[in-house]
C-alpha cells in the first residue's frame, strides 16, 4: 500500500498507466506483468526508480520511495513461487487469481449486489454526517447534493471494480449518466480549487483565530481589505468558513430578559428621534443605555455607556458594581470631558424609559450640558435599538465571565471599547472604523 494519499484526479492519471491494474485512494495495483519484468530489470543491475521511469511512472506522483519497496516485496515473492507467485496471487501472498467476469457471471453479480450494498451504506453514513436540514418547525430532512453522490458512485466503481455499472448506479442514485461523466471530467478543477482554497484560507485562520473566533465572514472581508490589502468576495468567506469549519461564537437570545419600563409618567420625555439615529452629524444623536455583566462566581458589575448614533463610536462609559444614580451620572461626566464641552447645538442625548432618565435631578443635568433630552417609547427596545446592538457586539467580543475582581473586568472593558472603537471596521461605515469615520464626517 502506497503512504500517499490519491486524489481523483491523480487516480485517474494513474489509470492511465498500461501497467496499473486499478488505483485507490491509498493504494496502486500493478500488473503481473510488469512485476516480472520488473524484477527481472532489477536482478540485471537497474535503480528501482530507473525502471520505474522508463515505464512511464511519475515518481513525483506516487512517490519517490514507492519503486523501491515494490521492487523488494516483488524479489521476494519472486523468490518463493517464482513467476507464477504473480499470475495467480494478491500482492504476493499465494492467494488464488481474480477470475474473469465471463467465467464468474453468478459471483459478479453477486459483486453487483454487494456493490450496491456498499453504496446505499456509504450513502447512508454520510447522511448522518450531513447536516442540511429544511425550515425550522419542519420535520428534519438530510439530503445529499449532487456532487456527493457523483462522489460516491466514482467510490463503488472504483472500490468494487465496477466498470461497467455507471449507468446501474446512477439510477440508484438519482442523478444523469452525463452528469456523473462530467463531475469526472472536472476533477483537475476542483483540485485547483482545493489547492487555492488551501492558500485563501490560511489568512482568514489568522484573523478569525486572532479575534478569538468572534468575527463572521463580512467582518473578515474588514479586516482582509483594511489590515493586510488583500480582496477576497464574502460569499466565498462564508464558503471557505464553512468548509473548514470556522464557527463563529455568537451571542444567544436571553428569553428571561424582561423589557426596560418607565417610571414616573409624568417625568418622562418624548421621542425625538423616531428612530432616526443616523442624521450623518457626529455629536447630534447620542444613545445611553445600561447593562449587566456577570463576572466570577456570580458578582454583578454594570456597565453605562453613551454612543455616538452617527459614527457608533462609544463617546463614554462607565463601570460600576452599583445601579445607584451615581453610574449615570458619572458617564454624563466624562461625556463632557469626550467632547470638551463642545457639544452639538442640537445634540439629543436619548434613552430608554429607565429609573436613572427619568430622575428629576438627571434631567436636570442633562439640561445644564446644553442637551435636549430623547427617550424610546413605553417598554420598546427598537426605539434604542443601536445601543441594544452594541451591547450584544461587546459581549460577543469581552472576556470578562472569568474574572474574579471588578479590576481585570474593568482592563477588558476598556481593552473591548478601545478595539471597537479604533480598529473594528463596521460594514455600515463605509468599511471604516467608528474613529475613521467621525473624521471622514468631519472632513466632508
Amino acid at each position: 500500500m502506497s503512504k500517499n494519499i490519491y486524489n481523483e484526479f491523480q487516480i485517474k492519471e494513474l489509470e492511465k498507466n498500461p501497467n496499473i491494474l486499478s488505483a485507490s485512494d491509498r493504494s496502486i495495483s500493478y500488473k503481473p506483468e510488469f512485476k516480472i519484468q520488473a524484477v527481472s530489470e532489477y536482478k540485471n543491475g537497474k535503480a528501482p526508480s530507473q525502471i520505474f521511469i522508463e515505464h512511464g511512472f511519475d515518481l513525483e506522483l506516487i512517490g519517490k520511495k514507492q519503486p523501491k519497496r515494490c521492487l523488494q516485496r516483488w524479489r521476494e515473492t519472486f523468490e518463493r513461487f517464482g513467476e507464477e507467485g504473480f499470475l495467480t496471487e494478491r500482492r504476493g501472498k499465494g492467494s488464488a487469481g481474480r477470475p474473469t467476469s465471463k467465467q464468474l457471471s453468478i459471483e459478479e453479480k453477486l459483486r453487483k449486489a454487494e456493490a450496491k450494498i456498499k453504496f446505499l451504506e456509504a450513502e447512508n453514513g454520510l447522511l448522518k454526517k450531513a447536516g442540511r436540514t429544511r425550515k425550522a418547525g419542519v420535520e428534519e430532512e438530510t439530503i445529499l447534493n449532487a456532487a456527493e453522490k457523483f462522489s460516491l458512485i466514482e467510490k463503488t466503481i472504483r472500490t468494487h471494480q465496477l466498470k461497467n455499472s455507471v449507468s446501474y448506479l446512477c439510477e440508484l442514485a438519482g442523478v444523469s449518466r452525463s452528469g456523473y461523466y462530467d463531475w469526472l471530467k472536472a476533477a483537475p478543477l476542483r483540485v485547483k480549487r482545493d489547492e487555492q482554497d488551501e492558500l485563501d484560507i490560511v489568512l482568514i485562520k489568522e484573523i478569525f483565530n486572532n479575534n478569538r473566533g468572534k468575527v463572521g465572514a463580512l467582518q473578515i472581508k474588514l479586516f482582509m481589505e483594511n489590515d493586510y490589502s488583500s480582496v477576497m468576495n464574502h460569499k466565498k468567506i462564508r464558503r471557505l468558513m464553512v468548509k473548514y469549519n470556522l464557527v463563529t461564537k455568537i451571542r444567544r437570545a436571553n428569553p428571561y430578559r424582561k423589557m426596560a419600563k418607565a417610571t414616573k409618567e409624568h417625568r418622562t420625555c418624548p421621542n425625538l428621534l423616531n428612530r432616526e439615529f443616523n442624521q450623518r452629524e457626529p455629536g447630534k444623536v447620542l444613545l445611553t443605555d445600561i447593562t449587566y455583566l456577570y463576572y466570577g462566581k456570580g458578582q454583578k458589575a454594570y456597565l453605562s455607556c453613551i454612543k455616538d448614533g452617527a459614527t457608533k463610536e462609544i463617546v463614554a462609559y462607565h463601570l460600576s458594581t452599583s445601579l445607584e444614580m451615581d453610574i449615570v451620572y458619572k458617564t454624563l461626566k466624562k461625556l463632557k470631558l469626550a467632547v470638551g464641552n463642545q457639544f452639538h447645538p442640537e445634540a439629543i442625548l436619548h434613552s430608554d424609559q429607565g429609573f436613572h432618565y427619568t430622575y428629576p435631578l438627571f434631567q436636570s443635568k442633562v439640561k445644564k450640558l446644553g442637551l435636549r433630552q430623547s427617550m424610546s417609547r413605553k417598554g420598546n427596545c427598537w426605539d434604542n435599538a443601536p445601543m441594544e446592538s452594541f451591547f450584544g457586539t461587546f459581549k460577543d467580543l469581552a472576556e470578562y465571565k472569568s474574572f474574579d475582581n471588578l479590576r481585570d473586568v474593568t482592563k477588558e472593558v476598556d481593552r473591548v471599547i478601545y478595539e471597537y472603537n479604533h480598529n473594528r471596521y463596521q460594514w455600515g461605515l463605509n468599511k471604516m472604523t467608528p474613529e475613521e469615520f467621525r473624521g471622514h464626517l468631519i472632513a466632508v
